[in-house]
């Protein structure tokens, strides 16, 4: 454990109590404003030690997770809203109360509503408060893409050397405020580290409401001031640029969550006369590395953090990362402090003495011109009536399935071609763009029998 955890560090950065932290269809809400709703929500919060806060407003969010902060409480931040996500959390910590601007789930816990309005604010200058680094800040869940959800706590140390060593990567300074206008949902570990967090550790502002659609996002860019900082993925990315909407100019793009291939990545960056930074890391350990893909395969550990390698396997330690953490991809070191990523671990497939991986696959497949979205999945339900194989989900109005195999065939080995290979409409994914494992073995549980 770092000793830096037994420091104390300031809820926000900003120089000045009037600055912006927050814009909401283009109105600045100030540091101040920001400080006093805190403080207001926390005097609702009650006796309980977690909070749910399932806020889809990402100020309010912000303002959920400060008041619990400044409370001594530790959030539960679901990587999705779906009910059985919620009940499992209740389950998990039923002290909680339930904090949402909107969306009200059924469950059994207090619920507690933002409250509308402004909060009064003081005539002096607001303190700013300082949280202890070893609060537990908050239990972060995993996507579920690859089994169940699983939490991970953190701590706000180990939160604030993470995000600041984001600043620093990708040029961030106190004196040039950036406005974050993000596509991932603020309780997904991406969404919070990047937009949320990244905004109070830096000085800058975030756009408020939610944008997931393109005209959503393209509203928000226009209305934020610059400069301003895209915070999105891959799979929101190629939905932005497929529209025909004039995409407004943005100063960088930071994506994670999957890894881009390098067309999106060089077509993205040609769209928007912007840089694209890449993100590395998982729920785990927070971000790990950085590159940008249209200059470098490579990808360049944050100051501090090391990976080491036993029996193939990486992990990694140092810099904001708390304790040694295993890594679940499958890493190539080049230097001490650069490697390449080559998959994930669960994503290696092994059929008939041939190797490969779902990335690569799911790669070759997005790449079939007429394919919209495509998945590879390999079912492991055992109570299933068929061997386990490789199934492949795929979005292709334009395209049958004998032209798709064809071309399938010209890019994969004969092993890989997918049996079934099943046309939907679209995939389930979720909020940051992911196929959570059960709701694709649910689709291959629904797919008839070949």
């Amino acid at each position: 454990m770092h000793s830096v955890v037994q420091q104390s560090f300031p809820l926000v950065t900003h120089s000045s109590p009037d600055g912006p932290i927050a814009f909401r269809a283009g109105q600045a809400i100030t540091v101040r404003q920001f400080l006093a709703d805190v403080h207001r929500l926390a005097r609702l919060l009650g006796g309980g030690r977690h909070v749910l806060n399932l806020c889809g407003d990402r100020y309010r969010f912000m303002v959920g997770l400060a008041a619990a902060m400044v409370s001594g409480k530790t959030s539960l931040l679901p990587s999705c809203q779906a009910q059985g996500m919620i009940q499992t959390l209740a389950a998990f910590a039923p002290d909680s109360v339930c904090l949402t601007d909107g969306y009200a789930p059924t469950v059994e816990l207090p619920v507690i509503r933002f409250p509308e309005g402004e909060a009064p604010q003081g005539r002096t200058n607001p303190t700013v408060p300082m949280i202890a680094g070893k609060l537990a800040v908050a239990y972060v869940f995993t996507s579920g893409s690859t089994g169940m959800p699983v939490p991970h706590l953190k701590t706000w140390a180990s939160l604030v050397r993470n995000v600041r060593a984001e600043a620093k990567r990708l040029g961030m300074v106190a004196a040039l405020p950036w406005t974050m206008v993000a596509t991932v949902p603020p309780q997904h570990m991406y969404g919070l580290e990047s937009s949320v967090l990244l905004a109070m550790q830096s000085g800058g502002s975030i756009s408020a409401d939610p944008h997931f659609f393109p005209l959503d996002i393209c509203a928000a860019i226009t209305s934020a001031p610059r400069p301003r900082l895209l915070v999105t993925t891959p799979f929101h990315l190629r939905s932005l640029l497929a529209g025909e909407q004039d995409v407004p100019p943005v100063d960088m793009l930071l994506s994670a969550t999957a890894p881009i291939s390098d067309a999106l990545a060089q077509a993205a960056e040609q769209r928007l006369a912007a840089p694209l930074m890449e993100i590395y890391g998982c729920t785990e350990s927070g971000q790990l590395a950085s590159r940008r893909p249209s200059l470098s395969v490579e990808w360049h550990l944050f100051p501090g953090v090391r990976l080491r390698y036993e029996n193939g396997q990486a992990w990694a330690d140092g810099g904001h990362v708390e304790g040694s953490v295993e890594l679940c991809d499958v890493l190539e070191p080049v230097t001490e402090d650069r490697f390449l990523l080559r998959g994930r671990t669960a994503d290696l497939v092994n059929i008939a003495g041939h190797r490969s991986s779902l990335a690569y696959l799911n790669h070759q497949l997005n790449t079939i011109p007429g394919v919209l979205d495509g998945v590879f999945f390999m079912p492991t339900d055992t109570c299933m009536e068929r061997v386990a194989r490789l199934t492949a989900f795929v979005v292709a109005p334009v395209l049958n399935a004998e032209g798709l195999t064809r071309a399938l065939r010209e890019r994969i080995a004969p092993a890989f071609l997918p049996r079934p290979l099943i046309f939907v409409d679209a995939l389930p994914r979720n909020e940051t763009g992911k196929l959570p494992h059960e709701w694709l073995a649910a689709l291959a549980r629904k797919a008839p029998v070949t």
